[in-house]
């Protein structure tokens, strides 16, 4: 008796997504798995968050399930990671909008992107960790609150 094929490659196909919001000037266009350069990304987290350091993205992309990125025009606006255990569960990682586009709407419909392509491809569970001042965020985005555990690994117990 033949396996059935593995339905969670562990490098699963990218789908592009053109979807965009209603159509207005200058609307934002968020696309599934783009290509997308160290410097586009680095330079969208410098201006989100303080104390950015530059990096290479590559080796954390090469093993998400995927992410989206928002554009406008050419333009990264923003950017969510979907990270996953190779099965059932799937995280939201780094949800990131430039400060020039905040309070858009353009978080709210990275995270139900990336929701939808983890449903599409079988996860059951979307996980987020989140600091307290994101809580509203996050319940927009169509999270409960959860007790969770974390424990940084670069300091003592």
């Amino acid at each position: 008796m033949t396996a059935a094929p593995d339905p969670f490659p562990l490098r699963p196909p990218f789908i592009a997504d053109p979807g965009t919001l209603p159509s207005s000037p200058g609307s934002i266009v968020y696309r599934v798995s783009p290509p997308v350069t160290d410097g586009e990304l680095n330079a969208l987290f410098a201006a989100a968050w303080e104390g950015h350091e530059t990096r290479s993205f590559a080796p954390v992309l090469e093993r998400s399930l995927a992410y989206v990125c928002a554009y406008a025009g050419e333009r990264l606006a923003g950017f969510v990671n979907l990270a996953w255990d190779g099965g059932c569960h799937a995280f939201v990682l780094d949800t990131t909008v430039h400060p020039d586009f905040r309070g858009r709407g353009i978080g709210v419909a990275l995270v139900e992107r990336a929701a939808d392509v983890a449903r599409e491809r079988g996860v059951e569970w979307l996980h987020v960790d989140y600091e307290p001042h994101l809580e509203a965020f996050y319940r927009r985005c169509g999270f409960r609150h959860t007790a969770a555990g974390v424990r940084r690994l670069d300091s003592p117990g």
